[in-house]
Parts: C-alpha cells; sequence; structure tokens
C-alpha cells in the first residue's frame, strides 16, 4: 500500500484551489495505511477528511480520492480493522458528497471525462466480495454504487422500428426499472445527451450482457468503444 502511495504524484491531480491539499492526501494515506489502533487511524481519516480526499465541512470531494480509492479499499482490505472501517467511511462520504457534485470530471481508463461519482462507483463495484463482509455499512456502500451505472457498447445494430440503434454491451449497477431513462454518451473523446434509453434485455444469471435500444441517433454515432453513464450524474445545460 505505502508503495502505491509514493507512486502517485498527489499535486498533479486537479483540485480546487485553497481546499484540496495533495501534501494531506499523501501523509494522510500514509498514516492510515500505517494505523494500528484507533486513535491513529482516526487521527489518519481527520487529515483525509480535512482536505486531502475531501472536505467534509463544506461536502466537497476531490478528483484524488478516485486515485485514492483502491489504496482505501486495499486498507480495508488488509489494514487494521480500524483504519479499514476509517477508510469505508470515507469512501461513504466521497460518495455521497460526489452525488450532489455534478460539475467534477475525471480522466479514466474507459472515458475522458467521467462524473467523479461514476469513476468511484466503479471501483466500489470491483471490490463487492470485500463490501459484502463489511456488514451494514458494506451493503449500503454497494447499493449506492449500483446506482451509477455504466455501460460499455461492444456492439451496435439498427433499431427494427427504423427508430434509433440496440446497443449489445456490459452493463455495470443496476439500470432503473422505471422505464426509459436519459443517459450521457461518451465515445472519442466527446460526450453527447441522449434523450431516451431502454432496457431492451436486461443481464441474466450474473451476466452483465445486456441490450439497449436508444432512440434519436445513428447506429454508427454508438461505434465501440462507446459508454454510456446517468444523465442524472452529468451537468445540466447551466453547467455544460
Amino acid at each position: 500500500m505505502l508503495d502505491a502511495i509514493e507512486a502517485v504524484d498527489w499535486a498533479r491531480i486537479p483540485g480546487p484551489a485553497g481546499w484540496y491539499r495533495p501534501d494531506l492526501a499523501a501523509s494522510g494515506l500514509r498514516a492510515l495505511a500505517t494505523a494500528t489502533g484507533l486513535v491513529q487511524a482516526a487521527r489518519a481519516g481527520s487529515v483525509l477528511a480535512g482536505g486531502g480526499l475531501v472536505h467534509d465541512h463544506s461536502g466537497g470531494v476531490f478528483p484524488a480520492v478516485v486515485t485514492a480509492a483502491p489504496i482505501l479499499l486495499a486498507i480495508a482490505r488488509h489494514g487494521h480493522p480500524e483504519a479499514g472501517a476509517t477508510a469505508l467511511g470515507l469512501l461513504d462520504d466521497a460518495l455521497a458528497f460526489a452525488t450532489h457534485d455534478r460539475r467534477t470530471r475525471v480522466a479514466t481508463p474507459y472515458a475522458e471525462a467521467v462524473p467523479i461519482c461514476c469513476a468511484l462507483a466503479d471501483h466500489l463495484r470491483g471490490s463487492t466480495d470485500l463490501l459484502a463482509t463489511c456488514g451494514l455499512e458494506g451493503k449500503h456502500l454497494r447499493a449506492d454504487a449500483a446506482e451509477h451505472w455504466r455501460f460499455d457498447v461492444h456492439e451496435i445494430i439498427a433499431g427494427s422500428d427504423g427508430d434509433g440503434a440496440l446497443a449489445f454491451g456490459a452493463l455495470a449497477g443496476r439500470f432503473p426499472d422505471d422505464g426509459p431513462q436519459a443517459a450521457e454518451l461518451h465515445l472519442a473523446g466527446r460526450a453527447i445527451p441522449l434523450e431516451r434509453v431502454v432496457l431492451h434485455y436486461p443481464p441474466e444469471d450474473g451476466s452483465p450482457d445486456a441490450c439497449l435500444h436508444i432512440t434519436g441517433v445513428r447506429p454508427h454515432e454508438l461505434a465501440p468503444p462507446a459508454v454510456l453513464f446517468p444523465a442524472r450524474c452529468a451537468p445540466g445545460p447551466e453547467a455544460r
């Protein structure tokens, strides 16, 4: 864990001036990774919540928390129990703050400007086995992360009714079951709003394979590798 912390140039990660403290991100994570009891874990958590990864007094969340998420999850898995509980608490706060932050975006391996809540939720979904052993907080984190679904497009065909396209791919998280959804399509460095996306075929038997019916677009406009996220996580017109 310490090597992973030292490998990051925290000062190069963007964040609001006067709020984000990269020195606190590094020192707080080191302290949390090496904590051996409640007092040390609490002190480290206070540092990380005071400008290192989030700013709990203002409800602010910084891009550094996405970089730190695998480290925090490793602390929860391998660190002292009190340090692990602190790490999960920070992730819980970060996702809650990020859910209300519709402006901050981060670069990921699968898209260049992902809403911070969706990027953080992706890390949490990657550790569902860990979260399943973490009691009520782990259960809440899994449920909250599932709301920030992601769909990776693997293949596109024209819709049979001549309207829009059918997108076959992998669904992560839970696509809402209350009807058509607005989404944001990420393709070739662009973020494109989609007004109507319907889950045409849901995943079955634990497989992520699914199909979406997307109206208002032509098949070539969805060519892989395209990724969809919930529109509610993205900036509204006033923030674009």
